[in-house]
């Protein structure tokens, strides 16, 4: 794989926009590790944690980022919000708006059910931000996600099915909300918009899935795990995007939560440099 097509993103340094999420690295130390690996691209991570300008600073090029927004709710609108995103997003020079279909509560370990009214609702602005970010200059991807609104096989459809977004396909939210992250690759290959890379213990993720244990709970426990090194067929799944015209961003974002700050060299720097050289090593069969 080229390098210019790979990416990071700072959860996988445990930098998380969930209140009490382990512990937060500083972007300083973010930014110096992926430098030291030769990371040259990256998404924001929370809002305000990776500014342009600090980007910009240690040469990575500003990918985009994941924004959370209640979009089913009748009562809220989310646009304002959203569209403050998009003015950061565009001075910055990112291209891609990762949008998440929030519940409004904070975490990702419970999430409400959402009546006929509140999908209505959610489905046409899916299609009201794609129509915004596009004006812009900017792709909007839905990013299905474990504690959000379009979590399950059954969402991911409705929102395939009920609008025109493109799609995050996230290998590791896709497989623990109970999709196979290559089946839908191969279906749903045109709606590809953006990619996150993650690698499975697809124990854990069944786990999740029967409500065994909380996201949170799993994450902590290496849930995600280096590419490579887990349960997912990623060579598949790369081979079937790019037989399919997949140009985009591959980001590599395997999900940690910091106890305490590791000691440098350690830590998250360690994973990450075995999933880029995997990624690295990977080229598409013949």
């Amino acid at each position: 794989m080229r390098r210019d097509r790979i990416a990071a993103a700072p959860i996988s340094w445990g930098v998380c926009e969930v209140p009490g999420w382990g512990h937060q690295l500083t972007p300083d130390r973010v930014l110096g590790e992926m430098k030291e690996l030769g990371i040259t691209a990256s998404e924001f991570g929370p809002d305000g944690f990776l500014p342009g300008p600090l980007l910009a600073a240690y040469g990575v090029t500003a990918v985009g980022g994941f924004v959370p927004a209640v979009l089913h709710d009748p009562g809220h609108d989310p646009l304002p919000d959203v569209r403050a995103a998009l003015d950061r997003f565009t001075t910055a020079g990112a291209r891609t708006l990762v949008l998440a279909a929030a519940t409004g509560r904070d975490g990702y370990d419970g999430r409400p059910e959402v009546d006929a009214a509140g999908w209505r609702t959610l489905l046409g602005r899916l299609d009201e931000i794609a129509a915004l970010a596009a004006e812009l200059g900017v792709t909007a991807a839905l990013h299905p996600h474990v504690g959000t609104v379009v979590e399950c096989p059954e969402e991911v459809d409705r929102v395939l099915d009920g609008s025109g977004i493109g799609l995050c396909l996230d290998t590791g939210h896709l497989l623990v909300g109970g999709t196979d992250p290559v089946a839908l690759a191969e279906r749903a290959a045109a709606r590809v918009a953006h990619v996150h890379l993650k690698d499975v213990d697809a124990a854990a993720a069944d786990a999740v899935r029967a409500g065994r244990t909380t996201y949170t709970a799993a994450v902590d426990a290496g849930l995600y795990r280096p590419l490579g090194a887990g349960d997912l067929d990623l060579p598949a799944l790369l081979t079937s995007l790019e037989a399919a015209g997949y140009a985009g961003w591959y980001v590599m974002e395997q999900d940690t939560v910091l106890p305490t700050p590791p000691p440098p060299g350690t830590g998250p720097l360690t994973d990450v440099r075995t999933s880029l050289t995997w990624l690295q090593s990977w080229n598409p069969q013949p």
